[in-house]
């Protein structure tokens, strides 16, 4: 019985090697994410903060439009790089009155290997071209694991801007530290956001795993850089009160 279980746990030590000299990493490839926005919850949110006198033109507006706003977007990522950018849309939808959380327009390109970003965004009609470091994330990894795309990834929990509350789920099968928008700094690629105070999501649907060639920044729009962007948007939106707050989030992310 002894040599017996000796045996067996010699086999499953050598199966184990086996699996793990034959796992798979992903290193070049494209991934298409999914952004989806609860308008309806959205709308019950501008409801509580401008008060009552709007009150019944949101709940009109809010019957007269699905529940959920569903934008595309692709990931490509090559040799420590990474360009987000989204798929042209067929059916606008809701525009969350000029909210950036209501949109798709960020095309963003990073470098991991100098800790920086590109981003062009589009904010009240005007084109920036933002460049700055990669944001600097304190993740929390937990044991919660889930299937994306074909992927196991492994949750992680961390506050950005000062309040907004992030849920990652990464893989490190794809082993840049990269993800949608500005969402990067775990040991793997990200392939889940939840916003959960802010009603967004972005996962991923697939991932192809091919030859990239050719991976560049954005050029167009006004250079600044996030404290830049930050004062021009903070003057555009003086007369929001408290909107703006959650608007500049959404903006900076």
């Amino acid at each position: 019985m002894k040599i017996q279980f000796i045996l067996l746990a010699g086999l499953t030590l050598c199966m184990q090697t086996l699996f793990a000299q034959n796992a798979r990493f992903t290193t070049s490839g494209i991934i298409e994410f999914e952004k989806s926005i609860n308008q309806h919850a959205a709308i019950k949110k501008m409801m509580s903060q401008v008060g009552d006198r709007m009150g019944g033109s949101f709940d009109d507006y809010k019957k007269s439009i699905p529940q959920f706003k569903v934008l595309k977007s692709t990931l490509s990522f090559s040799d420590n790089k990474t360009l987000f950018k989204p798929v042209a849309e067929t059916d606008n939808g809701m525009d969350m009155f000029g909210s950036p959380g209501g949109e798709q327009a960020n095309i963003t390109y990073t470098d991991f290997a100098t800790n920086t970003f590109t981003t062009e965004k589009i904010f009240f009609e005007e084109t920036f071209l933002v460049k700055d470091s990669t944001r600097k994330i304190n993740w929390k990894l937990t044991s919660e694991m889930r299937d994306i795309a074909g992927y196991e990834c492994r949750r992680a929990n961390a506050v950005i801007l000062d309040s907004v509350y992030v849920v990652a789920f990464y893989t490190d099968k794809i082993p840049v530290s990269g993800g949608p928008e500005s969402f990067c700094g775990l040991p793997g690629m990200i392939l889940g956001v939840a916003l959960p105070h802010d009603n967004i999501t972005w996962f991923a649907k697939s991932v192809t795993d091919k030859p990239v060639t050719e991976i560049k920044p954005p050029t167009k729009g006004k250079p600044t850089d996030n404290k830049g962007l930050m004062e021009t948007a903070n003057k555009l939106m003086d007369r929001w009160g408290k909107r703006a707050n959650g608007m500049m989030k959404l903006l900076m992310l």
